[in-house]
């Protein structure tokens, strides 16, 4: 069983997000001492980079399922949770990534590509890792001074894709089966192909370094092609993506060949149809040669049999006349060979050139676009919510209701912690300012209409009531106080505002004249004989007095007289 694997299906998945901390700071003397929760660590991400060092896509046929670690949550005092580490995963030169997409219990196919890792240390990452939740430390402000809320982390991304491996070399070796090419590569290199005098022997792509004075290349051998392989017959299909990559193409010719119908001529052009039917189907990357403009070169193998040898003598005219170079080799006998290894390294040498001005040149002439931002048009689209979600109408299943979509209120319903009623007011407040309930009321959605925000399984179902306030609770009408707010955490809080000073002075005069307000006041009561002082007796005849006697004025009278 051949241990090379080109194709697999793999499920990646983002650490998520640790959740915010709702913690509350107790000092001595003081039992609300404010929030000090601290935010959710953040989710790590599973990314593809792309090494020397990796030769094959196996590891992942057994091991499909790649997940990286997730977040911690935020805990008191104002500590932040430790980020998840992220699932680095290696993969060979020249790994194409696509999307997966297909019917659940299908096998996938590939969709969109999404990357292209050819060069050694390219990055890419598949699935990012969930943002952490914010603490109640950092969701307080002025008006908002106590939250006894925190928000949750968000998942990381997960889905499916499909790597698929196109062999980077600088030399493809094309031929009908039993041509020679893997008994060319073990000639040439230190590789150790399979070699057997059966067609189809070579299973799977075969590399090999080969090394000429001072030029290092390498050759893939790419299994046998057959008329119709660009249609799917034999192996074709499976290892032509192969060809891709490659600068030069050598196409490696029986001479020896015994089948009816069969000589070299006949069997360059039928490679170089299926060449050209695969070509059309193909989206070169940045720099790439076209297949039908790469170099040719043809190697006339198994002159070491006299009948061979006789034949290539014979059909070589025909090839230079078309403007090929021709090699004419002996596996067996290593006839031919250092000639063959030093052209190609040439040849590989000015295409490495060619190749490199090519992609200069290609980015050079990419033009890209950005559009000026109008900032009032920004400010404007912000107001009316345009740019951030979208309400609709849904009707399904003997009803309806309105779905509600975007990034914001998607996140923002991925946070929330529904167990906690101040953060489903929060929720409230955020979808309000965003302009999410202006919208459903144009639409005409009525009191207890349901209300989806979000698709699939994650969507969030509730009963629409617009006439619960959403900035703060009310009561007849009467505005109790925004949410988060303490008496306790008012009342000591010592960054309240500073009285400027003319707020100073005018409260300073404001009181003097109360006070000699009142002194006028008191003096002509006084005077009008409201009150007198208690220490002096004027009214001897006061029983209530606190010096009155109660003597009768006649008594006095007489007795005076």
């Amino acid at each position: 069983m051949s241990d090379f694997v080109d194709r697999v299906t793999v499920h990646v998945k983002g650490g998520d997000g640790g959740n915010g901390s709702a913690g509350i700071r107790r000092e001595k003397y003081k039992p609300l001492a404010g929030p000090n929760g601290g935010n959710g660590g953040n989710g790590g991400s599973v990314v593809f980079v792309a090494d020397t060092n990796a030769t094959s896509l196996l590891d992942y046929r057994f091991m499909p399922h790649r997940n990286a670690g997730d977040g911690t949550m935020g805990l008191g005092d104002v500590k932040d949770g430790s980020k998840g580490a992220d699932l680095i995963l290696p993969v060979p030169l020249g790994t194409v990534i696509f999307a997966a997409v297909g019917a659940q219990g299908r096998p996938k196919r590939p969709g969109e590509q999404l990357a292209d890792l050819r060069h050694n240390g390219d990055k890419f990452v598949a699935a990012a890792g969930g943002a952490g939740g914010l603490g109640n430390a950092a969701l307080a402000n002025k008006t908002r001074r106590a939250p006894g809320f925190a928000l949750l982390g968000e998942p990381g991304e997960e889905r499916d894709v499909i790597l698929e491996l196109k062999s980077i070399a600088d030399v493809a070796l094309v031929g009908f089966p039993s041509a020679g090419k893997s008994s060319l590569i073990a000639a040439m290199s230190a590789a150790k192909p399979k070699i057997a005098d059966y067609p189809f022997t070579t299973l799977v792509p075969n590399l090999g370094v080969v090394v000429a004075g001072d030029h290092r290349y390498t050759i893939a051998d790419v299994p046998g092609l057959i008329p119709g392989a660009s249609q799917g017959k034999g192996l074709g299909l499976e290892f032509l993506r192969h060809i891709e990559r490659t600068e030069i193409i050598a196409h490696v010719i029986d001479c020896a060949t015994l089948e009816p119908g069969r000589d070299p001529v006949s069997d360059y052009h039928a490679l170089e149809h299926e060449l050209a039917e695969y070509a059309d189907k193909l989206e070169l990357p940045l720099g790439a040669i076209p297949i039908p403009e790469r170099p040719r070169i043809i190697v006339l193998n198994k002159v070491d049999v006299p009948e061979a040898k006789e034949l290539a003598d014979f059909v070589r005219p025909d090839f230079e006349r078309m403007g090929l170079k021709v090699f004419e080799i002996s596996t067996a006998s290593h006839e031919g060979l250092k000639e063959l290894n030093f052209a190609l390294a040439a040849m590989v040498a000015d295409m490495r050139q060619e190749v490199a001005s090519r992609e200069q040149a290609e980015e050079e002439a990419r033009v890209v676009i950005n559009p000026l931002e109008d900032r009032s048009n920004r400010r404007r689209a912000a107001a009316n919510g345009t740019a951030d979600f979208a309400v609709a109408r849904k009707e399904g299943d003997g009803g309806f209701w309105y779905e509600v979509t975007g990034a914001k209120p998607e996140r923002w319903v991925v946070q929330t912690n529904f167990d906690n009623d101040e953060a489903v007011g929060y929720l409230a407040d955020r979808l309000a300012k965003l302009g999410v309930e202006d919208e459903l009321r144009r639409l005409g959605a009525k009191p207890g209409d349901e209300v989806r925000i979000g698709k699939g399984q994650r969507a969030v179902s509730f009963d629409w009531d617009p006439t619960i306030a959403a900035g703060a609770e009310m009561l007849d009408g009467a505005q109790l106080g925004a949410r988060g707010r303490d008496l306790r955490l008012e009342d000591q809080a010592p960054g309240g505002r500073r009285r400027t000073n003319a707020e100073r002075r005018r409260q300073y005069h404001e009181m003097m004249d109360a006070k000699a307000a009142v002194r006028e006041a008191m003096m002509a009561e006084r005077q009008a004989g409201h009150w007198a002082d208690p220490s002096v007796d004027d009214d001897r005849h006061d029983e209530q007095s606190l010096f009155g006697r109660g003597e009768d004025g006649d008594e006095n009278d007489g007795g005076l007289a």
